[in-house]
């Protein structure tokens, strides 16, 4: 589940979820623990979503990517921002 909320209020970021997304960088911190926490390996869940082990591996390790630079950019332009979290579905 992703909520966006209000930038104006300012939470640090906890040690586990929720997530806050400030930047394209910051998304990779969330989907690590949360690909920990549902057991799977790197291989594992690139595999599953069609996607390389060294591209899942750098979105983990903060390297950002074009797509996520423009998204964060929008919501920031909009004044708003991300905050992931575990799904309850």
């Amino acid at each position: 589940m992703c909520y966006i909320t209000d930038m104006s209020k300012s939470d640090t970021l906890p040690s586990e979820g929720p997530y806050r997304v400030y930047t394209a960088a910051s998304v990779g911190p969330a989907i690590r623990h949360y690909r920990v926490q549902a057991g799977l390996t790197q291989a594992q869940l690139a595999d599953s979503m069609g996607i390389s082990v060294p591209y899942l591996s750098r979105l983990e390790n903060g390297q950002e990517t074009e797509q996520l630079r423009r998204i964060v950019g929008i919501l920031k332009r909009l004044g708003v921002r991300m905050t992931l979290q575990k799904a309850d579905w």
